[in-house]
Order: structure tokens, then C-alpha cells, then sequence
């Protein structure tokens, strides 16, 4: 930190010798060096105060760049939802054009035809047809053949 030589600090010895006497010199060096230690502490706790600011600045950016990053992830996910649900949709419209195709231009419908049919919806499956333990309803069961 100081640039100070040993014959610096020796000189400095003995003007302290000289002004402050030989009784005296060992008692100021000793205060001296309670001040000089208190002054290291201080210094190293100001060091560690300022690395703490500077860690938790650091925190803090990486917080922010991790929130934006989990927006921006959030926001994708949710466009991709809409962008999949959109295409769903205009599946289901498309497959509901093809089962109930439009009357051609030019043919007069009769009014029974004008109103919609109910759309059929199936039957729903029984728990033991989704394991494959039972039959269908409607389809016999085959019977096994015996084996000579």
C-alpha cells in the first residue's frame, strides 16, 4: 500500500526516539498499533460491506434475467397453446364440414333438410372394453375352436 523501506521506518524510529523520549516510546507504539489494528478491521469491513452490495447487485441482475427468461418461456407456451388450439378448431370445423356436407347451389332443400340433424355422439366404451376384457355390444363373441 505505502512505499515505505526499512531505513524509512528507521529513521522515522529515531526522530520518534528523540521527540517522544525512551519512556514514553514504548507506550505510543503500543497505542499506535491498537489504532493501526483497529484501522485493518475497519478497512476489511467496509471491503466486506461493499462485496456483499456488489453480491447482491448481482443477485438481483440474475433474479431479473431469470424472470425474464421464465416470461418469455410462459409467453411461448402460451402462444403455442393458442397457435395448437387454433388448429384444433379448424380441424373439428373441417371434419364437421365433411359429415354435414353443404346442399349444393341451385337445388331447393325441402324445409325438413333446413333444419340441422343432431350430431351422433358414440356410445360411450365400458371400462372392461378400454382393458380388452369384454366385447363390443352388437358383435358376438367368437367361440373358441377345439384343438384335435
Amino acid at each position: 500500500m505505502f512505499d515505505i523501506a526499512f531505513s524509512e521506518m528507521l529513521i522515522i524510529g529515531v526522530v520518534a526516539l528523540v521527540v517522544i523520549g525512551p519512556e514514553r516510546l514504548p507506550k505510543v507504539a503500543r497505542t499506535l498499533g491498537h489504532l493501526f489494528g483497529r484501522l485493518q478491521r475497519y478497512v476489511a469491513q467496509v471491503k466486506s460491506d461493499i462485496n456483499r452490495e456488489m453480491d447482491a447487485s448481482e443477485l438481483s441482475k440474475v433474479k431479473t434475467e431469470f424472470e425474464s427468461a421464465a416470461r418469455g418461456f410462459q409467453q411461448d407456451v402460451e402462444s403455442q397453446a393458442r397457435k395448437t388450439e387454433d388448429e384444433i378448431r379448424e380441424v373439428e370445423r373441417d371434419i364437421e364440414r365433411q359429415v354435414n356436407p353443404a346442399e349444393p347451389a341451385g337445388e331447393a332443400a325441402p324445409a325438413e333438410a333446413s333444419t340441422p340433424l343432431p350430431a351422433l355422439e358414440p356410445a360411450p366404451a365400458s371400462p372392461q372394453l378400454e382393458l380388452g376384457i369384454g366385447e363390443p355390444a352388437g358383435i358376438p363373441a367368437a367361440k373358441p375352436t377345439a384343438t384335435p
